[in-house]
């Protein structure tokens, strides 16, 4: 199992209910697959950097999580699935290399 960092924006069609729901959803998916979240911070309804979708709003996720290759693409392809997601973005954080003297 590799570590993995997910941030994730939900629609803000959404009131703040619903789109803490999507993110469990997210988080449940990720479970269903056999990955294990190691951490967790929902940010709340934020102001986009440049329109998407015309909107301008969304709310923003990060999950820190632990998973297999097949449960990341398995979780990538249900979010982007749903509508409730606008984007999403995947990366393998970087290990710090310690130098030995």
């Amino acid at each position: 199992m590799r570590r993995y960092e997910m941030m994730v924006i939900v629609t803000d069609l959404l009131d703040e209910e619903a789109a803490t729901a999507a993110f469990d959803r997210a988080k449940s998916i990720l479970a269903a697959q056999g990955g294990t979240v190691l951490d967790e911070a929902f940010w709340g309804r934020r102001k986009f950097a440049y329109e998407i979708n015309k909107r301008d709003f969304g709310y923003y996720g990060v999950l820190d999580f632990e998973g297999t290759e097949e449960a990341v693409t398995e979780l990538e392809r249900q979010l982007t699935i749903s509508d409730d997601f606008v984007r999403f973005k995947t990366v393998r954080p970087a290990t710090r290399i310690r130098k030995v003297a």
